[in-house]
């Protein structure tokens, strides 16, 4: 046993990795080879190891360094909780805590560091470890750093890491060395890979950046720029501009508020030409020196006063990680792949995940959608609900307009398909028949089609995949019953938003209801649409389906057989729709009650939501044509109502008073509301910001009066796995539940779980 608690980073090589894990070793190779790195220090694995022979529990951790045989999800977070518990408790020796301290002031008084969790077999080239254990930003005095350091021991004992080690079939000893390095105040950073992930390409570097810290690209919370670059020729290839609302600033990461990124940055590049050939070179040296594909991580700083970079007013580059590439695809079939995907032809945003091949379809309106095949790629300016049966067809979707919070891109995601937006010009670029393939996740649309299948769907959260347990209840957003069985298998609550118009439309078989009913065809159309109901909600077991009752507006029922009988509006979303089109259009409520109401014979989880509910009135004569209705004496289905227009925050309590049972707020409609942006526009979508202080308070003031009143309260958007922060803010402020679209779920569950344990974290310290 050595008595070097701690090493510089200068002193260590590839060689080191058994004692200060593969990021230490990794980094020290990469000052050694001439690379710049910030200055730091490792305290080593067996530093861990004394601490905890000292402390006694040294067996005790190594004899359960798996997950227990057949261990329930609860049972598995119980032993993790104990475990971490053993571990805080630890007494750091103080030989231990006296070299941090000394390693800590000889990198100059008292600095912000980094501090980095480095396993032994982290960024090895068979496991990584990748975010298995934890990282911190912006510590400061030595005392704060020793706790870190506990904390990131602590880590080693979660129950992703219990659970990792059990995937990995890893039954060395768990042990973890800690890196601290100076931090790198970046003003951009992000990842760069020697070789083309996407295609296997050896003959390109690709790099993502994002402004501030890299944490949100490595977190996947913003879309990066993306630049594609030629080794040989070191031609820039392809660059992607990416859409940043937020960053975190170094000085302020450890609180983990982020900050706007100003109207001015956002639409433009966020590294120089001179910047992405300057990392290129640094890629193909480090892969050089390495000997194979490295996969890195870069932060661009403000240079050092005085120093050449700063006269010629450049910034600072220093490279904070370095792995190899685990995933890379070699020979032939990556070769193929390669040349399957063909030139880039059109770049937009990818808003729905996945990727997908097909024909171009060009349909500039429905009624040009018998030209569609199942399977073609559907291109159109814009997409609006009455095209959702074109859209079921379609294998992928790409759209001139629109953002991520687009009726295209919420429908692809809720029905699994790829979808890229704000695609300018795809319309006029692609040639209608072409072969091409669309990456929903890289906004990318490219000639020809791609080799490689679809991946498997992914399989239900088991215990031991280590599911996060929440007081707040994440649920999904559902437009079919194509995916429900699916989605229903994952770790979700039940359905918070059942958006009917997909089925609608479908059920209407293309006539207005008006017409439909002329004709006598009601019960076809009630049977159609509680065949679909019946669907999800038997997928989902005792779990709650909240049916949202038809929300078309007077442009897409326009647009149906019949639908000459709509009034003519020029701003149909704040016009004839909702709550108040019921009051008007009592027959149109009761085709809703009636699906209902034989849905719930069989069903009782399904229950009801109105929408757009704008005055006390109208709630009062749409709850009264409930009552009147046999599905008004069905004391037991809740009755919800949607909370988009900003007068609800005012009109709660006496909406509470008719007797609704919960809320449920619709951040996409009350964001447009409040800040008067339309939520579908292109050039305006720099304005469109959930966060925007005057949205929070609206929010803050449905959820405090609906609290109030005893209603449950839910937020429906996807704000909440877009921003960690709001989803803290919402479970401070009282909400009961979130509803997001099925692929973001895990990550808002994951989001929703950090609140709470903050808010548990911060009551035990204050009590």
């Amino acid at each position: 046993m050595t008595d070097r608690w701690v090493r510089n980073l200068t002193e260590l090589g590839l060689t080191d990795a058994p004692s200060v894990g593969g990021k230490g070793a990794n980094l020290g190779e990469l000052i050694r080879g001439g690379f710049p790195v910030p200055g730091g220090f490792v305290v080593t694995k067996e530093a861990y190891l004394h601490a905890v022979e000292a402390a006694g529990v040294r067996a005790k951790l190594a004899a359960r360094s798996l997950p227990p045989e057949g261990a329930t999800e609860t049972e598995l977070l119980a032993v993790a909780d104990e475990l971490r518990a053993v571990v805080r408790d630890v007494a750091v020796p103080a030989e231990i805590r006296t070299q941090i301290a000394q390693a800590y002031t000889g990198l100059g008084g008292d600095p912000r560091v980094a501090v980095r969790s480095s396993a032994p077999a982290e960024d090895a080239a068979d496991t990584s470890f990748a975010g298995i254990h934890d990282s911190f930003t912006d510590i400061e005095g030595v005392d704060a750093l020793v706790d870190t350091v506990v904390r990131c021991w602590m880590s080693l004992w979660s129950a992703r890491a219990i659970t990792y080690r059990g995937v990995q079939d890893y039954t060395d000893e768990p042990s973890v060395a800690v890196v601290v390095q100076i931090m790198a105040d970046s003003l951009a950073a992000g990842v760069m890979f020697t070789v083309d992930p996407r295609t296997s390409d050896r003959g390109k570097v690709l790099i993502e950046a994002a402004r501030g810290l890299g944490e949100v690209v490595v977190g996947g919370q913003v879309e990066p720029d993306t630049y594609l670059v030629d080794k040989g020729s070191r031609a820039i290839l392809d660059v992607h501009l990416g859409a940043q609302e937020f960053q975190f600033v170094a000085g302020h990461s450890a609180s983990e508020i982020p900050e706007e990124v100003s109207t001015r940055d956002r639409g433009t590049r966020v590294l120089t030409d001179a910047e992405v050939l300057e990392l290129t070179q640094i890629a193909v040296g480090a892969e050089e020196h390495y000997g194979a594909p490295q996969d890195m991580e870069f932060s661009f700083c403000a240079p050092a006063p005085g120093s050449e970079r700063a006269g010629r007013g450049e910034r600072a580059v220093f490279i904070v990680q370095s792995r190899p590439i685990t995933t890379l695809d070699a020979g032939p079939a990556a070769t193929e792949r390669q040349q399957a995907r063909g030139e880039v032809l059109v770049t937009g945003l990818g808003a729905s995940p996945g990727v997908a091949s097909g024909q171009v379809r060009i349909l500039h309106e429905v009624a040009d959608a018998g030209a569609l095949r199942d399977g073609d790629i559907l291109v159109a300016p814009m997409t609006r609900p009455d095209w959702l049966p074109v859209l079921r067809r379609a294998s992928a979707i790409v759209t001139d307009g629109g953002g991520i919070t687009c009726h295209a891109a919420i429908v692809g995601r809720e029905l699994g398909k790829p979808v890229v937006v704000g695609a300018r010009g795809a319309t006029s670029t692609l040639v209608e028949g072409a072969a091409v393939t669309v990456d929903g996740s890289t906004g990318t649309i490219t000639a020809g089609t791609s080799t490689v299948a679809p991946p498997p769907p992914a399989a239900a959260p088991t215990a031991a995949a280590g599911r996060e347990i929440t007081a707040t209840r994440v649920y999904v957003n559902l437009a079919t019953p194509d995916a429900a069985t699916a989605v229903a298998a994952g770790d979700v609550d039940g359905v918070g938003l059942l958006r009917a118009e997909f089925m609608i439309t479908t059920a209407l078989d293309g006539l207005h209801p008006a017409k439909l009913l002329a004709q006598g065809r009601r019960d076809e159309y009630v049977a159609k649409m509680a065949d679909g109901v019946a669907a999800i909600a038997a997928a989902f077991g005792d779990r709650p389906v909240v049916y949202r009752a038809i929300d078309l507006r007077s442009n897409e029922f326009a647009a149906l057989d019949g639908g000459e009988v709509e009034p003519d509006e020029d701003n149909p979303m704040i016009g004839y729709r909702g709550c108040f089109r019921y009051v008007r259009e009592p027959e149109l409520f009761r085709l809703d009650l009636d699906v209902l109401h034989t849905v719930r014979a069989q069903h009782p989880n399904v229950h009801l939501m109105i929408p757009f509910v704008r005055t006390k009135w109208e709630l009062a004569q749409c709850l009264a044509l409930l009552d009147e209705h046999p599905l008004g004496a069905d004391s037991a289905m809740k009755r919800w109502i949607m909370a988009e227009v900003p007068s609800a925050a005012y009109w709660i309590p006496e909406y509470a008073r008719l007797g609704i049972d919960g809320v449920s707020i619709g951040s996409n409609d009350l964001t447009q509301l409040v800040l008067g942006v339309d939520r579908d526009s292109e050039t305006c979508k720099d304005l469109f910001n959930t966060m925007d202080p005057a949205v929070l308070d609206t929010i803050d003031t449905i959820i405090d009066r609906a609290t109030a009143a005893g209603l449950t309260t839910s937020l429906c958007g996807q704000a909440v796995s877009i921003y960690p922060e709001l989803a803290e803010h919402l479970v401070r402020r009282g909400i009961t539940s979130v509803s997001v679209t099925p692929d973001v779920a895990e990550r808002t569950r994951h989001n929703v779980a950090v609140a709470e344990k903050a808010i548990l974290l911060d009551a035990a310290r204050r009590g």
